[in-house]
């Protein structure tokens, strides 16, 4: 191939050969602000499905949040959503998998980071919806539905509504988000893992060796499909161990330092359609000379 290479935020992009999945993360990297789908995104899906490259949308978001996305998931459905902790089939509304973190061990974890960093609240992500502590503030997960309120021990308890776990959330009220979440993996990390993907200090707690990427090597091995056929692009330090287990992997401009420095394939930021970027490139589709809203 000669010509000049196509250029990232960073400079020159390397072409990847077509892959036979796309993995990426959705809020700051597929979504732009707002959390919508642009219709050069849309239209970039849709073309990769009909080339017979699937896409999967591999999230912290709970199975709950996924329905805005739901028309852009491709032919099989299929999310992996809450980092790796449950596998959904959107359209149907049906838990397909899940890697549930013990009631015990999260009691545990709630317990270790009470003592380490007072002040934090916690909250509950489990196949019947949503639960959390008083002191945790609900607004900016949008919630507008009753959900069961009470302190960790009860919820939890033998009596308590919480089973299957998908994610334990904790929040703090002031601390720096990296700090917040090296405390944290210092304090508690040997019981599970402890990552965070929002600009505020919310950690975000699963099963021991449950991560996007475990899940998604499960699923890819499901279906016959090698790492070194999958694409990930991602933002934040959950997205980190999946973008190292794919065979090629993007950071979107706007990611987190960290993501940047450890991630050598740079697209432009979620504003300006990075993944959508890629997939014209790898589908060998026009790019249009301004982004499309």
């Amino acid at each position: 191939m000669t010509g000049t290479p196509p250029m990232g935020e960073d400079g020159p992009v390397t072409e990847p050969r077509a892959p036979r999945l796309i993995a990426t993360d959705l809020d700051g990297t597929l979504l732009c602000s707002g959390g919508t789908v642009t219709d050069r995104t849309a239209a970039a899906l849709a073309a990769a499905e009909a080339a017979g490259v699937r896409v999967v949308f591999v999230t912290g978001r709970p199975p709950r949040w996924m329905q805005q996305v739901s028309p852009h998931i491709g032919g099989h459905g299929v999310a992996i959503c809450s980092n790796g902790g449950a596998v959904v089939d959107v359209r149907r509304g049906e838990l397909l998998e899940s890697f549930p973190l013990p009631e015990e061990t999260a009691l545990a974890v709630v317990e270790i980071l009470r003592a380490k960093l007072p002040g934090t609240s916690f909250a509950f992500e489990y196949p019947a919806g949503f639960a959390r502590e008083p002191g945790y503030e609900v607004p900016m997960w949008g919630e507008d539905v009753d959900h069961p309120i009470g302190p960790a021990e009860l919820l939890l308890g033998p009596d308590g509504p919480v089973r299957g776990l998908f994610k334990l959330l904790a929040k703090h009220p002031d601390l720096d988000p990296d700090k917040l979440l090296g405390e944290a993996r210092e304090a508690g990390g040997h019981l599970a893992e402890i990552t965070r993907s929002a600009p505020i200090p919310l950690l975000e707690i699963s099963a021991p060796g449950v991560t996007k990427a475990s899940t998604l090597a499960r699923w890819c091995a499901g279906h016959g499909i090698d790492r070194t056929e999958v694409v990930a692009f991602g933002d934040m330090p959950n997205d980190l161990e999946m973008l190292d287990w794919a065979g090629t992997a993007y950071a979107v401009a706007n990611a987190h330092p960290q993501v940047l420095a450890a991630v050598a394939l740079h697209t432009v930021s979620n504003e300006q359609d990075g993944v959508a970027a890629v997939l014209e490139r790898i589908l060998g589709l026009p790019q249009p000379k301004r982004p499309l809203t």
